[in-house]
């Protein structure tokens, strides 16, 4: 059975700053949190942010996956702030590697992309919370450390809103396309050729062009460049970061 849900509220827009400051949370006792951020004056901001929330808390920061991942195994935190798209590794795929190592920690991913990829990556993984850069504030990142602290599970109301979305639309792209196929998507969204792409993933190019014809057949799409646009606009072009999401070879 999964965690409880609890549904953050979408604060007026406004960004995730210091500045921004949310009462102490007296519930929440002293906290041992990691914040992997790739942005120096971000992870600045969310480490000062989560010590003045939360007094007495010991609050470290890492530049990227390889350096959290090490401070992450070193120091056991009770919280994992998670960005999504770091410079060597997508936050998400990165995932497991964290909670093999920190068997006991909650992870709350946070990222300023709000398209439907990320946003259902984010719903089906296992991130204990989602936070949105872009429209909520340090009030509500300390309510999702309070409440997985607490054994819910915090989602932003945009994340929510994109699962709904999806559901209810018949042609959406996690119903007609497989795991497999998405990841593909992520790698001919980047614009890279079947030689490319083949020589990313260990492929052949025959069967690289074949999934790159199954695409375009299932998407209702005829050229490359559609298929492109498409990947964009749904997110799958910068939904990694660094070393692309790709799954096993088939």
């Amino acid at each position: 059975m999964g965690l409880p849900i609890r549904g953050g509220s979408v604060s007026p827009p406004g960004r995730l700053r210091a500045c921004a400051k949310a009462a102490p949370l007296h519930h929440v006792f002293a906290l041992n949190i990691c914040v992997i951020e790739d942005h120096a004056l971000m992870r600045e901001l969310l480490v000062k942010a989560c010590r003045e929330a939360m007094v007495g808390s010991v609050v470290s920061g890492a530049r990227d996956a390889e350096s959290g991942l090490d401070v992450c195994r070193r120091i056991q935190p009770d919280v994992i702030i998670l960005d999504l798209a770091l410079p060597d590794r997508n936050g998400l795929d990165l995932l497991d590697d964290l909670l093999e190592a920190c068997k006991d920690s909650k992870v709350i991913g946070i990222s300023g992309y709000s398209d439907e990829f990320t946003l259902h990556r984010a719903m089906h993984s296992k991130l204990h919370g989602f936070v949105d850069k872009n429209e909520q504030t340090v009030e509500a990142l300390t309510d999702a450390i309070s409440s997985v602290m607490n054994g819910q599970r915090y989602l932003s109301t945009l994340v929510q809103e994109a699962h709904l979305s999806l559901r209810n639309d018949p042609v959406s792209f996690d119903k007609i396309l497989s795991p497999r196929e998405q990841d593909m998507l992520t790698l001919f969204g980047r614009g890279l050729t079947n030689e490319q792409v083949a020589s990313e993933t260990g492929l052949s190019e025959l069967t690289v062009r074949n999934h790159r014809c199954r695409l375009l057949s299932k998407l209702g799409l005829k050229t490359s460049p559609e298929l492109i646009r498409y990947a964009l606009e749904k997110g799958f072009a910068h939904s990694t970061s660094g070393k692309p999401h790709t799954r096993a070879k088939v």
